[in-house]
């Protein structure tokens, strides 16, 4: 009897599905909860991750860098503390998150790594299956940033009579038309004592090329480059702004002596209104500087320019943040000089000396605008000094520049957009130079 009871038993089929989903169903359960909790986990991971990033981010920011390490520091803990309190169903101390702020120097620049690690729990939904009340969740965030270097400016500005060219050859032209007694002179030479000369413009004796010029309404070289030089110093302005960087700017004009209207600053602003003090060289008379001093016309000092420019620029640096700035020599001119060597008047594209690479040599870094010195037919003094000179100018003056750092300028060109391409290309390869 109990033999037949229990077979039937056992070969009873109706109640089996229900145990069969039972145990199905405490499967099912696990595996949701398994699913529902670890993708929560997963998903606040996701959104503090985001938090790390731009906290890490935040140390390195332009305005950021020029800070301490230790400021950057407590930034990026601050905004990860601020941030990560908006993140529902998260157990999380604020010190669970730790910030890595290490400052470093390359050859051209301040470089800064930030890391930000983290630890936090994600409160479960289904702690009873699971039996554990949270997930634990964290991740390491890193970000860096190099900040372009800090770097001095010294312009190294031609203002000697022959950047007294008129600007174009429209006007050029008319200089050439309105100076017949002087056979059609291009230059608008500036004199104190023109009367001597009796060069016969239109204005009577003692009206000089340089205000005949300003009566013909002629725009000279030396004005655009007054004007280039203004406008330069609102770009240096603009872009430090934007990438943090700190440019100082230092004018020197030269001709038969070398002038400094713009002293070194960080003043931008100010060395702006001085660079409205730049003017071409005024002489006495043609031959003489000063009424005592008969220098033979020799007013295009390279030479001493260069010396003088030598001696001004200080051992350049790396301009990273805790170094001296980089160094760049701006040259603007129309190349030739015209000075005295051992006791000889001489023309040579450059002065024809090796300053260049002395100053380069330094670690100093060279740009030039060369505004092309272009013929002048008509020009006796040219025809005669000049012309021979004429093809190696260009070559003299690109081979004085550091690779990349030179711009040609044809009469009419604009010069004001030739410097602050120039500028432009200075900060954005810069670099020391051996």
């Amino acid at each position: 009897m109990l033999t037949k009871v229990r077979h039937r038993f056992l070969a009873e089929e109706k109640g089996s599905v229900a145990i069969l989903f039972a145990l199905c169903a405490m499967v099912v359960l696990f595996a949701l909860g398994i699913c529902v909790d670890y993708g929560m986990a997963a998903k606040r991971r996701a959104e503090i991750n985001a938090i790390a990033d731009a906290a890490a981010l935040q140390a390195v920011t332009p305005v950021m860098m020029t800070k301490s390490s230790s400021e950057a520091q407590s930034a990026a803990t601050t905004f990860f503390n601020s941030q990560i309190a908006s993140v529902i169903g998260v157990r999380y101390q604020s010190d669970n998150v730790t910030v890595t702020v290490t400052d470093g120097t390359t050859s051209n620049s301040t470089t800064r790594s930030a890391t930000v690690s983290y630890t936090a729990s994600s409160l479960n939904a289904f702690s009873g299956i699971l039996h554990q009340p949270t997930i634990t969740i964290g991740a390491t965030s890193t970000a860096s940033a190099a900040m372009p270097p800090n770097i001095d400016f010294y312009l190294m500005l031609d203002t000697s009579p022959s950047m007294g060219i008129a600007a174009t050859q429209t006007d050029i032209n008319t200089m050439v038309a309105h100076t017949a007694p002087q056979g059609g002179c291009a230059f608008a030479c500036h004199e104190y004592n023109p009367s001597v000369d009796k060069l016969g413009n239109p204005g009577g004796p003692n009206q000089d090329n340089y205000a005949l010029a300003r009566s013909l309404g002629v725009t000279l070289r030396v004005d655009l480059v007054k004007q280039a030089t203004q406008n330069l110093m609102q770009t240096a302005q603009t872009t430090e702004n934007t990438n943090g960087s700190v440019y100082r700017m230092a004018g020197y004009t030269f001709d038969a002596t070398v002038k400094n209207p713009i002293p070194l600053t960080a003043d931008l602003t100010m060395a702006q209104s001085e660079a409205s003090n730049i003017a071409m060289q005024e002489v006495w008379s043609n031959n003489y500087v000063t009424k005592s001093n008969n220098n033979n016309d020799e007013d295009t000092n390279f030479d001493l320019a260069f010396s003088t420019l030598n001696s001004a620029m200080p051992a350049p640096g790396s301009g990273a943040k805790n170094d001296s700035p980089q160094e760049v020599l701006f040259i603007v001119t129309d190349g030739v000089s015209d000075e005295s060597w051992s006791g000889n008047r001489t023309y040579a594209p450059f002065g024809g000396s090796s300053w260049c690479q002395t100053i380069k040599k330094r670690g100093i870094r060279i740009a030039v605008l060369y505004t092309t010195y272009n013929p002048l037919p008509t020009n006796n003094w040219y025809n005669t000094y000049i012309s021979g000179e004429q093809p190696s100018i260009a070559t003299t003056a690109q081979s004085c520049a550091s690779p990349g750092l030179y711009f040609e300028v044809n009469t009419g060109g604009d010069i004001s957009a030739a410097m602050n391409s120039l500028f432009q290309t200075a900060v954005s390869v810069a670099h020391l130079t051996q």
